[in-house]
């Protein structure tokens, strides 16, 4: 009865904020399989100094190294250190006691891209194997909702995200790995032909290219929730190719810092529109060589992170308070953001409460 009455007070509350949001569009970026230890702590230079896995040292630590933990990460994340830092909020920081964590006990993409969407740690999504997903995720749930029909979108370099997010079922537009982007324009005629041209080293489209397109899309379609999926992190890391990693990531925060210039050049997104970062799963950190892989058998794999920003999201900074926050409560703080409920079809998960207020 306790629990029920909570429940039902958070709830009134979520309502009542509901009715002042700012927000009114959201976009999730993933960077699979990207560390909290790089995050919060920049490069490490027990692997940046192995020539086991960095045959560039010199060059990477001209670029990243600092003695200094804050400059040391800002090198590597200025984006995130930056501006960021100075008008959203980041999550995950395990040397201050910030814990976020995966549910499923896997550990790896599938699903963790799964508890991301649907809420739900689900045990019988237990591979990487393109199955199509049973579960419901956040994302269809807001496309069925008065004013988002069609106006979702998915953008991923991995090509599993189809069978993951359940297009079969939801129909909503998806581009994924080497797609045709079937539009019409001159910019999105020549981002597939880049597409195709380019070398991939990692077998699958390079991680900027998503970018390319998903922004485009962003800038010719309007959509209220566009979700970008980038992949070169994780395929960087289990390569054991640190320097690629680091420059990887490095790349990525450039991109989300245009994305985010982009977003506030336009009407109907300045000052309305939520962004969430965040990743599928940890990698390993204990032990040096380990930082390559992830799993239930990797400590540290179950060890995530979030950043958010927004006009409904306070500007907080990094939050540095000891506390413990899971991977399923990112579908509906999603929702949340929209004023919406989100529910998982199976268990419970509630919103971030502190990225609402």
């Amino acid at each position: 009865m306790k629990q029920f009455f909570l429940g039902s007070c958070l709830l009134l509350s979520l309502f009542a904020h509901a009715q002042q949001r700012k927000t009114e569009n959201v976009v999730i970026v993933t960077l699979d399989g990207m560390r909290w230890q790089e995050i919060f702590g920049g490069v490490d230079s027990s692997i940046m100094n192995d020539p086991k896995y960095t045959k560039h040292q010199k060059d990477l630590s001209a670029a990243y190294w600092d003695p200094d933990t804050d400059n040391r990460r800002k090198k590597l994340f200025p984006f995130f250190w930056g501006f960021l830092r100075e008008r959203g909020q980041l999550y995950g920081n395990r040397a201050r006691g910030n814990l976020v964590n995966v549910s499923n006990p896997y550990q790896f993409s599938y699903p963790g891209y799964n508890e991301i969407f649907t809420g739900y740690p689900d045990t019988a999504v237990n591979s990487n194997d393109k199955v199509i997903n049973k579960n419901t995720n956040v994302l269809e749930f807001i496309n069925g909702q008065k004013g988002y029909g069609g106006k979702v979108a998915v953008f991923s370099t991995w090509d599993a995200f189809p069978y993951i997010l359940n297009r079969q079922r939801n129909g909503i537009y998806m581009n994924s790995d080497t797609d045709s982007l079937s539009f019409g324009s001159r910019e999105f005629r020549m981002i597939n032909d880049m597409q195709f041209l380019a070398p991939q080293p990692l077998a699958v489209r390079p991680d900027l290219l998503t970018f390319f397109a998903a922004r485009q899309y962003l800038k010719e379609f309007r959509p209220r929730v566009l979700y970008l999926a980038w992949d070169e992190t994780d395929d960087y890391a289990h390569a054991g190719l640190y320097d690629q990693y680091i420059n990887s990531a490095h790349a990525e925060d450039k991109m989300l810092a245009d994305l985010w210039s982009t977003l506030q050049s336009m009407p109907g997104y300045k000052d309305r529109t939520t962004l969430i970062v965040t990743c599928d799963h940890g990698r390993g950190g204990k032990i040096k060589d380990q930082w390559r892989d992830h799993g239930a058998d990797v400590e540290g794999s179950g060890a995530i992170w979030m950043a958010v920003i927004g006009p409904d999201t306070r500007a907080s900074g990094e939050m540095t308070q000891p506390s413990q926050l899971y991977q399923k409560q990112w579908a509906p703080t999603i929702a949340a953001l929209l004023g919406l409920s989100f529910r998982p079809d199976q268990g419970s998960a509630d919103p971030v409460r502190s990225v609402l207020e």
